[in-house]
């Protein structure tokens, strides 16, 4: 039985690892910190790239199949809420683009449920998004309801909460459902825990070298370890060019650092959807993501400079595989964050929001949710990223979650060719890995505790079983 080694447990990792071990490989799971998936901020699946007006119709129809596999393997980690996107009227684009792009992913959507029925997990092709007028919003401002279930239900807190003079019509309301970062790590380590997998926490790799077999180096606990492997795989995240150059790989990828801002705001909703408002990246104008949490906790980006963006937080490789990251971000990092810093941004973050959204504020602030997002190659705006090999070895470098199981299919393929992995496996995927719903909020809670977050940022707002 050949040996496979994954580095790093970040949603890559994790995922890759379970896909493997449930196939019966032999696997052993690297992780540096205490506990699985602590990486950068997540909080959709990008089920149709549709927060992003700069990709490939491509790129959109990959993230929409991938999406769903993510969600077919973890809907224990989905928040079932839908997103709102919006136009602002300081935006050049028209939101009518937006639509011919939803028509498209709306088909696809339609192709995938005929492949395999199972697909269907963004409700119906019919409902997959729906648009929404001044006089429609105008309408639905005194709609309330206990649960929401269509999408009139969904938009109605937009509609009361949104300044409609200053947005573009119409307004669109898409099934891009929310993705939990603490609940991922919670499910994937509960699933690898049935599965009797070798996870190693707390274990750094330090060397990787290729003789007639892979010889990895590790420290735990204070003390060195070598072991071999018949294959190895490189999801070390923005580390990812430190494996390659351990074993003289040159490779072309950057790494940018980013953060989201948390807040807490009481309002008298009971349900929000996720609200996107439009704008050019890197401009004072850039996107901003309003996306709720249990408890009437937020999670802001804005894609500017002095919010979400760094000055100088996006670097390319330049001598070797791993670009350099600037000290700032490190420190960050490896020491927290300047508390004034947090208080700076995170207002400015509400501010942001608050062009769009007069009521929203607050005074409170949390530990940002922050890391570093590595992108492949020499395209900064490629999201939805492919895997690549060498001999017996796999890069595993995702910017979007939902990428994890097209790689992973193409490394079966390889393992098969290696006698590693019977040839039906490839065919013979299908997760359905049945988890108790108070284990999995449980850990979740528990996970964004231990990182220095509200508990209640573990758990989700609308859930799978809730609405089966």
């Amino acid at each position: 039985m050949c040996e496979v080694a994954i580095i790093g447990a970040g949603v890559a990792g994790s995922s890759v690892a379970i896909y493997l071990a449930n196939l019966g490989v032999n696997v052993t799971l690297f992780e540096k910190n205490n506990s699985l998936v602590d990486g950068p901020p997540m909080c959709h699946l990008h089920a149709g790239g549709n927060l992003y007006r700069e990709i490939s119709l491509s790129q959109c129809k990959q993230l929409l199949k991938e999406s769903i596999e993510l969600l077919r393997m973890y809907p224990y980690a989905i928040d079932f809420r839908p997103t709102i996107i919006a136009t602002p009227i300081t935006d050049e684009d028209d939101p009518q683009n937006q639509i011919k792009k939803l028509e498209y992913l709306k088909e696809e959507y339609k192709k995938l449920i005929e492949i395999d029925p199972k697909n269907k997990v963004l409700g119906e092709v019919d409902d997959y998004y729906k648009v929404f007028y001044k006089e429609d919003l105008e309408k639905l401002r005194n709609h309330f309801v206990d649960t929401p279930k269509i999408p009139d239900d969904w938009i109605a807190p937009f509609a009361r909460n949104v300044d409609l003079d200053k947005i573009k019509y119409p307004v669109i309301l898409v099934n891009e459902y929310g993705l939990n970062v603490f609940r991922i790590g919670s499910n994937a380590s509960l699933i690898l825990e049935k599965l009797n997998a070798n996870v190693l926490l707390n274990t750094e790799v330090i060397d990787v070298k290729k003789e007639n077999k892979f010889i990895v180096t590790y420290k735990k606990d204070n003390k060195t370890y070598t072991k071999k492997f018949d294959y190895v795989i490189n999801s070390a995240g923005f580390l990812s060019g430190e494996i390659d150059n351990f074993l003289g790989h040159k490779k072309e990828r950057f790494v940018e650092f980013k953060a989201a801002y948390v807040t807490k705001w009481e309002n008298n909703e009971k349900y929000w959807p996720e609200i996107i408002f439009h704008g050019t990246r890197g401009t004072p104008e850039g996107m901003g993501q309003f996306t709720p949490y249990y408890g009437n906790y937020f999670q802001i980006h804005a894609m500017t400079e002095d919010i979400t963006l760094f000055k100088n937080g996006l670097v390319k490789t330049t001598n070797d595989s791993q670009p350099k990251v600037k000290k700032e971000f490190l420190d960050i990092l490896n020491k927290g964050w300047n508390e004034n810093i947090v208080k700076d941004r995170t207002k400015k973050a509400i501010n942001h929001i608050n062009k769009f959204m007069p009521q929203f504020d607050s005074d409170e602030y949390y530990k940002p949710l922050f890391g570093f997002q590595q992108i492949p190659g020499d395209d900064e705006t490629l999201r939805a990223a492919e895997v690549s090999f060498e001999e017996s070895y796999a890069r595993c470098e995702i910017v979007k979650a939902s990428s994890v199981f097209a790689m992973a299919d193409e490394i079966v393929k390889k393992l098969i060719n290696m006698n590693c992995l019977d040839k039906n496996s490839y065919i013979s995927r299908d997760f359905n890995f049945k988890l108790n719903k108070e284990d999995v909020n449980k850990l979740a809670m528990k996970l964004a505790e231990n990182r220095d977050y509200p508990r209640e940022m573990g758990k989700v707002l609308f859930t799978y079983l809730a609405t089966t």
